[in-house]
Protein backbone atom coordinates (compact mmCIF):
# COMPACT_ATOMS: atom_id res chain seq x y z
CA UNK A 1 0.00 0.00 0.00
CA UNK A 2 1.23 3.52 -0.88
CA UNK A 3 2.27 5.69 1.92
CA UNK A 4 -0.08 8.70 2.89
CA UNK A 5 0.88 12.07 1.84
CA UNK A 6 -0.83 13.39 4.82
CA UNK A 7 2.07 15.53 5.62
CA UNK A 8 2.69 18.73 3.87
CA UNK A 9 4.97 19.15 0.91
CA UNK A 10 5.22 15.37 0.52
CA UNK A 11 5.11 14.24 -2.78
CA UNK A 12 2.15 11.99 -3.80
CA UNK A 13 2.62 8.67 -4.96
CA UNK A 14 1.12 7.86 -8.29
CA UNK A 15 -2.27 6.04 -7.88
CA UNK A 16 -4.94 5.37 -10.75
CA UNK A 17 -8.30 4.50 -10.02
CA UNK A 18 -11.74 4.03 -12.18
CA UNK A 19 -13.07 7.49 -13.01
CA UNK A 20 -15.98 8.51 -15.22
CA UNK A 21 -15.41 9.94 -18.88
CA UNK A 22 -14.51 6.33 -19.57
CA UNK A 23 -10.27 6.24 -18.51
CA UNK A 24 -8.54 5.98 -15.29
CA UNK A 25 -7.46 8.67 -13.41
CA UNK A 26 -3.60 8.49 -13.31
CA UNK A 27 -2.00 11.49 -11.18
CA UNK A 28 1.14 11.72 -13.30
CA UNK A 29 -1.26 12.45 -16.24
CA UNK A 30 -1.56 15.62 -14.56
CA UNK A 31 1.81 17.32 -13.97
CA UNK A 32 2.06 20.43 -14.45
CA UNK A 33 -1.29 21.73 -13.32
CA UNK A 34 -2.06 21.84 -9.69
CA UNK A 35 -5.17 19.35 -8.94
CA UNK A 36 -7.92 19.49 -6.23
CA UNK A 37 -8.82 16.16 -5.13
CA UNK A 38 -12.72 16.61 -3.11
CA UNK A 39 -13.54 13.77 -1.01
CA UNK A 40 -17.26 13.52 -0.30
CA UNK A 41 -19.24 10.76 1.58
CA UNK A 42 -22.11 10.45 -1.12
CA UNK A 43 -23.55 11.18 -4.67
CA UNK A 44 -26.87 12.49 -4.65
CA UNK A 45 -26.99 13.35 -0.86
CA UNK A 46 -27.44 17.20 0.22
CA UNK A 47 -24.42 18.14 1.21
CA UNK A 48 -22.47 16.67 -1.43
CA UNK A 49 -24.77 17.77 -3.98
CA UNK A 50 -24.24 21.84 -2.62
CA UNK A 51 -20.71 20.98 -2.86
CA UNK A 52 -20.35 19.58 -6.40
CA UNK A 53 -22.51 23.14 -7.71
CA UNK A 54 -20.07 24.92 -6.06
CA UNK A 55 -17.30 23.19 -7.96
CA UNK A 56 -19.48 23.47 -11.05
CA UNK A 57 -20.44 26.80 -10.86
CA UNK A 58 -16.65 28.36 -10.66
CA UNK A 59 -15.24 26.08 -12.64
CA UNK A 60 -14.19 28.02 -14.92
CA UNK A 61 -12.26 29.94 -12.87
CA UNK A 62 -10.26 27.20 -11.65
CA UNK A 63 -9.35 25.99 -15.15
CA UNK A 64 -7.96 29.79 -15.45
CA UNK A 65 -5.70 28.83 -12.35
CA UNK A 66 -4.00 25.71 -14.79
CA UNK A 67 -6.29 23.86 -12.13
CA UNK A 68 -7.92 20.64 -12.32
CA UNK A 69 -11.20 19.27 -10.15
CA UNK A 70 -11.80 15.53 -9.11
CA UNK A 71 -14.56 14.28 -6.66
CA UNK A 72 -13.82 11.37 -5.45
CA UNK A 73 -16.11 9.15 -3.15
CA UNK A 74 -16.78 5.29 -2.78
CA UNK A 75 -19.69 5.38 -5.26
CA UNK A 76 -19.59 3.45 -8.37
CA UNK A 77 -18.71 4.50 -11.96
CA UNK A 78 -22.43 3.92 -12.74
CA UNK A 79 -23.82 6.17 -9.93
CA UNK A 80 -20.74 8.82 -10.38
CA UNK A 81 -22.49 8.75 -14.30
CA UNK A 82 -25.33 9.63 -13.61
CA UNK A 83 -24.73 12.18 -10.30
CA UNK A 84 -22.46 13.64 -13.08
CA UNK A 85 -24.92 14.02 -15.78
CA UNK A 86 -28.12 15.61 -13.14
CA UNK A 87 -25.54 18.14 -12.15
CA UNK A 88 -24.12 18.87 -15.05
CA UNK A 89 -20.40 18.45 -13.65
CA UNK A 90 -17.77 19.83 -16.10
CA UNK A 91 -15.36 17.55 -14.15
CA UNK A 92 -14.73 13.79 -13.78
CA UNK A 93 -15.17 11.92 -10.26
CA UNK A 94 -12.97 8.98 -9.42
CA UNK A 95 -15.13 6.05 -8.03
CA UNK A 96 -13.30 4.24 -4.87
CA UNK A 97 -15.04 1.15 -3.81
CA UNK A 98 -12.12 -0.71 -2.19
CA UNK A 99 -11.32 2.54 -0.44
CA UNK A 100 -7.79 2.43 -1.43
CA UNK A 101 -7.59 6.34 -2.45
CA UNK A 102 -9.50 6.83 0.72
CA UNK A 103 -6.73 5.28 3.01
CA UNK A 104 -4.19 6.27 0.98
CA UNK A 105 -5.33 10.44 2.40
CA UNK A 106 -6.55 9.24 5.16
CA UNK A 107 -10.00 10.22 5.48
CA UNK A 108 -11.87 7.37 6.07
CA UNK A 109 -13.45 7.93 9.72
CA UNK A 110 -15.66 6.91 12.39
CA UNK A 111 -19.06 9.27 12.15
CA UNK A 112 -22.05 9.39 14.44
CA UNK A 113 -25.25 8.85 11.54
CA UNK A 114 -28.97 8.97 13.61
CA UNK A 115 -27.32 8.00 16.86
CA UNK A 116 -25.04 4.98 15.54
CA UNK A 117 -21.59 4.43 14.76
CA UNK A 118 -20.59 4.33 11.03
CA UNK A 119 -17.52 4.27 9.01
CA UNK A 120 -17.64 6.64 6.09
CA UNK A 121 -15.58 9.31 4.27
CA UNK A 122 -15.02 12.18 6.13
CA UNK A 123 -15.59 15.42 3.61
CA UNK A 124 -12.03 16.56 3.02
CA UNK A 125 -10.13 18.47 -0.16
CA UNK A 126 -6.08 18.11 -0.59
CA UNK A 127 -4.58 20.30 -3.20
CA UNK A 128 -1.43 18.50 -5.27
CA UNK A 129 0.78 21.43 -7.06
CA UNK A 130 2.31 20.43 -10.76
CA UNK A 131 4.98 18.96 -9.08
CA UNK A 132 2.74 16.07 -7.37
CA UNK A 133 3.60 17.76 -3.84
CA UNK A 134 0.54 17.94 -1.26
CA UNK A 135 0.41 21.70 -0.69
CA UNK A 136 -2.51 22.10 1.15
CA UNK A 137 -5.67 19.52 2.83
CA UNK A 138 -8.41 21.16 4.44
CA UNK A 139 -10.33 17.77 6.55
CA UNK A 140 -13.93 17.66 7.88
CA UNK A 141 -14.95 20.15 5.56
CA UNK A 142 -17.82 22.56 6.20
CA UNK A 143 -19.97 23.18 2.17
CA UNK A 144 -20.46 26.53 2.94
CA UNK A 145 -17.79 29.15 1.78
CA UNK A 146 -15.31 25.80 1.18
CA UNK A 147 -15.02 25.80 -2.43
CA UNK A 148 -14.23 29.94 -2.70
CA UNK A 149 -11.40 28.59 -0.02
CA UNK A 150 -10.05 26.32 -2.46
CA UNK A 151 -10.20 28.20 -5.15
CA UNK A 152 -8.83 31.24 -3.47
CA UNK A 153 -5.68 29.09 -2.68
CA UNK A 154 -5.29 27.69 -6.25
CA UNK A 155 -5.65 31.28 -7.33
CA UNK A 156 -2.42 32.43 -5.03
CA UNK A 157 -0.41 29.29 -5.98
CA UNK A 158 -1.00 30.29 -9.91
Amino acid sequence: MAESPSALNLTVPEFSAAMTGERPFRLSDYQGKTVVLYFYPKDNTPGCTTEAMEFRDLHPQFQAANTEIFGISRDSIRSHEGFKAKLGMPFELISDPDETVCNMFDVMKMKSMYGKQVRGVERSTFIIDGSGKLVKEWRGVKVPGHVEDVLAFVKALA
